[in-house]
């Protein structure tokens, strides 16, 4: 479904819009613009990363600018005040790393620029059939954001320490009792802590399906045995859920450190580029839950009045490519699964993805299996508010 561009980008004729579908005409307009991509700048593996996107892209006469975020949501509410403010071009913000929420309220909100994903030269080879790239936490993304990495939860744990570790909400919960303080989440509303209670929720609700739409009136019996397992876990926690790690590279040095043995992340390849960068000891190993974990797609959005839209385009566009798919698949750059799909590569892009060698710590896809959807992004908002107001401490 094409969806026409937001009336506030038709409200400003004299600015014309670059037009994804004429794509000469963008790397034209894109030539000698500074795009400012507002990311989360946590992790010095991702930092790199997107510094090697900045370098593709020089060579099309784009400078690329990471502008680091704790917080995507300081990102939308970046663009969100600059509208109230009347700024409808020229904006500080030309590309978001975006989901769930955040996306879900700047499509409600009219702040994003588009469609044009699915324009884009590189989408022809995006895996649209096999992967959750056209909708983000069930919203359709009706072409208003470009995907660029798929992932999925899976548990770190140090085998050396704990050989075999529990795979189910009570399993883990009886393993916690037995071992005080080896465990241990991200604070929410730290994604990966509210990834945590999501994944709880979705095996301890009796009809996983119900997650699929907004929070209703029934929040409060649906989320019960949520806040019973939570009750019964925290003081078993890392410092008796007095502290939290917040964030996720924080939840790794605890590990490496020997504080906890089990962490959460949301890269499948996380463990394995972690210990290739001394950030995990060799020992470390991934697995999934017995019932499925998590699993979606990291998108990129252009803001509705972003001042380098082409240029942004042209980043989308190269995150995309078969060269950066395979750099951030690789165990020691990002460890992030692929938007791609194999059959639509061309015979030496194919070979160099199945040639790759995935690591000691990386499950293969067989071993992830079947990704389990992400509720409702309500759904998300409702649980760490509640946390927050449940358990919430200050580090």
């Amino acid at each position: 479904m094409r969806l026409p561009l937001i009336a506030a980008l038709a409200a400003t004729p004299a600015f014309a819009e670059p037009d994804p579908a004429n794509w000469e005409a963008v790397l034209a307009e894109a030539e000698g613009q500074t795009v400012y991509w507002h990311a989360w700048g946590g992790s010095t593996t991702t930092n790199d990363f997107i510094a090697w996107v900045g370098e593709q892209v020089a060579e099309q006469g784009v400078t690329l600018e990471h502008v680091k975020l704790a917080d995507t949501a300081d990102a939308v509410s970046l663009v969100l005040s600059e509208r109230q403010a009347g700024k409808t071009e020229g904006g500080s913000v030309d590309l978001i790393w975006i989901n769930g929420a955040n996306f879900a309220s700047m499509k409600r909100e009219e702040l994003l620029f588009g469609p044009f994903a699915e324009d884009l030269p590189n989408w022809r080879f995006v895996d649209v059939e096999g992967k959750t790239v056209t909708t983000d936490f069930t919203i359709p993304t009706d072409g208003y954001e470009s995907p660029w990495a798929m992932a999925q939860v899976v548990f770190i744990h140090d085998s050396a320490r704990l050989e075999e570790p529990p795979a189910s909400a009570e399993a883990l919960l009886d393993w916690a009792q037995a071992n005080p303080g080896r465990f241990t989440f991200p604070q929410p509303p730290d994604f990966l802590g509210t990834t945590f209670l999501k994944q709880m929720l979705i095996e301890l609700v009796e009809d996983p399906g119900v997650l699929q739409g907004p929070v209703g009136a029934d929040y409060a019996e649906i989320s019960a045995p949520l806040w019973d397992f939570m009750d019964a876990l925290t003081p078993v926690l890392w410092r008796q859920g007095r502290a939290y790690p917040q964030t996720g590279p924080r939840q790794l040095q605890l590990m490496n450190d020997g504080e906890v043995d089990i962490a959460i992340s949301f890269s499948p390849g996380e463990a394995t580029a972690a210990i290739a960068n001394y950030e995990l000891p060799s020992t470390a190993r991934t697995y999934v839950l017995e019932d499925g974990t998590l699993g979606n797609a990291s998108f990129v959005a252009i803001p509705f009045n972003a001042n380098a839209k082409a240029g942004a385009m042209v980043v989308a566009d190269t995150l995309l490519s078969p060269e950066a798919q395979l750099r951030a698949q690789m165990p020691d750059v990002l460890g992030y699964g692929t938007v791609l799909d194999m059959d639509a590569l061309d015979p030496a892009d194919r070979a160099a993805f199945e040639a790759l060698d995935l690591g000691v710590a990386t499950l293969s896809p067989e071993e992830l299996g079947q990704a389990l959807p992400e509720p409702h992004p309500s759904w998300a908002e409702r649980l760490a508010a509640d946390w927050v107001a449940r358990y919430g401490v200050a580090n």
